[in-house]
């Protein structure tokens, strides 16, 4: 017979079922309407959130594009700036290679004027005198001198200048290089979107770096480099002015000493020439007289041998009439007569000797006269060449290397080319 087995297990109620199932409807229902809820606030959050994102996106996207144009202007004024400072650059170094090539240039009237006071240094006597001329060579010297002082000055003040303008630039190629990498990296930013393929989550990247500025700093900076240009810029160009003026007042300075000294140089030479043709007449007339003297010295001495012998001859008369015989030997008037001729014969022949001795002490002076105005004039002629020669030598200061021949040999002080008799004479007496 079978038999019916009962489970062993809880056994609930029909209102506990009933329960249940209220409970489990109603809980649906309110998890129904809690998801409806959380469904509706994820749609308004989603859509507030894109548009937000959609915005932020669009504002910062302006923001780039306005800070690349920010940062593109100061560029383009760094470029004009570094433009402006390159041919700057360029514009005072050549100014400064032709202030060097005048520093140089006075090398050759220094050498010229020190040249000219050597030479003098050979005058000789008298004639070594401190005249105007080695005044207005010294001058030129001390002029040559303070010439090449303000020349060096002014090229010192430009290569310091130089630097300052290649620090500047190298600090504007620096801010240039800054933008430049700043344009570059903005840019890219800005073409930047969300289908990207390089776009990726970063550790941290509302980090402020380290060393960052804020936009006051950074607009100081590039104004600070862009201020210090424009005034070294102005400087350089007030220092190229001063330079050009410093070339032109020296060149002027230099060029008026050398027509000063020139004109002392031709003013000498003609009082050297004055006193030398005065000396040469005076030689001239010396000779002269030398010779009319020893002419009469010759005639002298002639008539002095010609009285001797008519003393001779007196002497003898008498001698021989000494031997007349007895009564024969009277004082009669041949005797007086020759008695009184050997006293006129022997006051004659003292006249003449005395006279003799005059002349030829005369003849003496004048030899020695004459020795000494032919020492001056021998003077006269070697200052006249060093002169000549000094005259020759400056005239480097004013035909061009290439075509210089000099006038006058260094060595054998002679001329290569002919000139006037007076100096000739000088360079032969020489």
């Amino acid at each position: 017979m079978a038999t019916f087995s009962v489970k062993p297990s809880q056994r609930f109620r029909l209102p506990d079922w009933q329960t249940n199932s209220y409970l489990l409807s109603t809980n649906a229902e309110r998890q129904r309407d809690a998801s409806h809820q959380i469904r509706q606030e994820a749609r308004i959050l989603r859509h507030e959130t894109n548009n937000q994102t959609i915005w932020d996106e669009h504002d910062n996207r302006t923001r780039l594009a306005e800070r690349i144009d920010t940062v593109n202007r100061w560029k383009e004024m760094l470029d004009k700036c570094l433009t402006d400072l390159d041919a700057e650059i360029d514009t005072l170094t050549q100014m400064k290679e032709l202030a060097e090539q005048n520093l140089q240039a006075k090398n050759l009237p220094m050498d010229v004027a020190i040249e000219c006071l050597t030479l003098r240094e050979s005058r000789r006597d008298i004639d070594f005198v401190r005249d105007p001329v080695e005044t207005e060579l010294r001058k030129e010297v001390e002029v040559i001198e303070a010439t090449k002082k303000a020349l060096q000055q002014k090229i010192n003040q430009a290569f310091e200048q130089l630097c300052l303008l290649q620090e500047v630039q190298q600090q504007l190629n620096l801010d240039h290089r800054g933008k430049m990498e700043t344009l570059e990296i903005d840019r890219g930013c800005l073409s930047l979107n969300i289908k990207a393929p390089n776009i990726s989550l970063k550790i941290n990247p509302a980090r402020v770096p380290k060393g960052s500025t804020t936009l006051q700093q950074w607009d100081d900076f590039s104004q600070f480099n862009k201020n210090r240009a424009e005034a070294e810029i102005k400087s350089a160009t007030e220092l190229r002015e001063a330079i050009a003026l410093t070339i032109a007042e020296t060149n002027n300075e230099l060029e008026a000493q050398r027509v000063a000294t020139e004109f002392a140089f031709r003013k000498r030479l003609q009082e050297i020439e004055k006193v030398y043709s005065e000396l040469k007449w005076q030689e001239k007339n010396i000779l002269e007289e030398i010779a009319e003297l020893q002419e009469d010295i010759r005639r002298l001495e002639e008539d002095l041998r010609r009285k001797i012998l008519n003393l001779k001859l007196v002497h003898t008369r008498l001698e021989s009439r000494t031997y007349r015989p007895n009564v024969e030997l009277c004082r009669d008037q041949a005797q007086y007569g020759l008695t009184d001729e050997i006293h006129q014969l022997e006051a004659t022949i003292h006249a003449l000797k005395q006279k003799l001795a005059q002349t030829q002490d005369a003849l003496d002076a004048l030899n020695k006269h004459l020795a000494r105005l032919q020492a001056d004039i021998a003077c006269k002629a070697n200052s006249m060449l060093l002169d000549t020669k000094c005259l020759d030598t400056r005239r480097k200061l004013t035909v061009p290397a290439e075509k210089f021949v000099p006038e006058v040999d260094t060595f054998n002080r002679t001329t290569n080319r002919t000139l006037s008799p007076l100096k000739t004479c000088h360079l032969e007496l020489a």
